[in-house]
């Protein structure tokens, strides 16, 4: 796949980075020393953690070149790491490990977050942050014009259940806090949300094709945004985007 693009991926910043606050909020750990951010992307996620805990050893994990570049630059007191954020280990038990809108990129979540949960320090939390929109039109609309054009059907794939997540959690030896949330996030045109998903969801769906089959792909994935998403009155398009939170405090060593 090719590399992350920084820049398209913060043209819609604030909407990306209200769910990483609001997750944020729910960590009650002041006293955090040791923290690593999975996923960190630009490092917009990793701010929100500097401004939390301004004197922890942050680590920033990504396997984005560009993306890490970008993080380094902009938060130079922060460390950063081109890891797979599914491997990596760090140096000491955590108090804070942070994945917003990273872990649903990696598979194997059955193991994954039994692994994430061994990471944390007694005390230590796991906070996650995850789109949960695999059924969304907006979603379901990209591997329909896939199959629609003949071009192999990508994307990530769906989450576990709640419940699924909090046995995995409750079993590793962690008390467990799990929430979804739905923002509707107002869009200006059909185009706009294309232009959002272009940086994430779209990615996998386009790499691996010609400039006219995606030119022709995109025509046919928006027209079926169009027919699932109206105009409100004010002539503005509301984009459903369920998230699913968990956060996890590891009880015993």
């Amino acid at each position: 796949m090719t590399d992350w693009n920084p820049s398209l991926y913060l043209q819609f910043a604030s909407e990306r980075t209200r769910p990483a606050a609001e997750l944020l909020a729910r960590i009650a750990k002041p006293s955090a020393r040791h923290i690593a951010d999975l996923g960190c992307g630009p490092g917009n996620s990793t701010e929100l953690l500097r401004g939390a805990w301004p004197d922890a050893v942050i680590t920033g994990v990504d396997n984005s070149p560009a993306m890490l570049e970008k993080a380094q630059k902009a938060l130079p007191d922060c460390q950063f790491v081109n890891a797979d954020i599914g491997a990596w280990q760090p140096e000491q038990p955590l108090d804070v490990l942070y994945a917003n809108a990273s872990l649903q990129w990696v598979s194997g979540h059955s193991t994954l977050f039994p692994h994430l949960a061994s990471l944390l320090a007694t005390d230590g939390v796991l906070a996650v942050q995850m789109p949960d929109n695999w059924q969304e039109p907006s979603h379901a609309a990209m591997r329909q014009a896939a199959a629609e054009l003949g071009h192999p059907v990508h994307g990530r794939i769906p989450l576990e259940s709640v419940q699924r997540y909090y046995d995995l959690l409750s079993g590793s030896r962690c008390e467990v806090d799990v929430w979804r949330t739905t923002y509707f996030h107002p869009m200006a045109s059909h185009q706009a949300i294309v232009e959002w998903l272009s940086a994430t969801g779209l990615r996998p769906f386009l790499q691996d094709l010609d400039s006219v089959s995606q030119k022709a792909f995109l025509s046919r994935y928006l027209q079926l945004l169009e027919e699932h998403y109206p105009r409100q009155q004010n002539g503005q398009i509301l984009l459903a985007f369920p998230r699913l939170f968990i956060v996890a405090r590891r009880i015993t060593s």
